[in-house]
């Protein structure tokens, strides 16, 4: 069984869903909020991408960098060679 996303994060993705403009957070936010009720899904590498880049963003809001962080952790990890 996979990660799922926990209350406290799909309700902090809710909310940057609703007030964030910027994509990368959409983007993180909706990968988030996807896995709460689906253990199985991952978060794609442009999703993993988007979260990574609003973690390191200064500007962000807690809530977006709180469903960053549910998604990145979500990510599949590189294979290594």
């Amino acid at each position: 069984m996979g990660k799922i996303t926990g209350g406290k994060a799909a309700k902090s993705a809710s909310k940057a869903l609703r007030t964030s403009t910027s994509k990368a957070v959409k983007s993180a936010a909706a990968s988030a909020l996807t896995q709460s009720k689906a253990p199985n899904e991952t978060t794609s590498a442009a999703a993993a991408k988007a979260a990574s880049k609003v973690l390191r963003d200064g500007r962000t809001s807690k809530a977006a960098k709180s469903a960053a962080g549910s998604a990145l952790t979500q990510a599949r990890g590189k294979k290594s060679r």
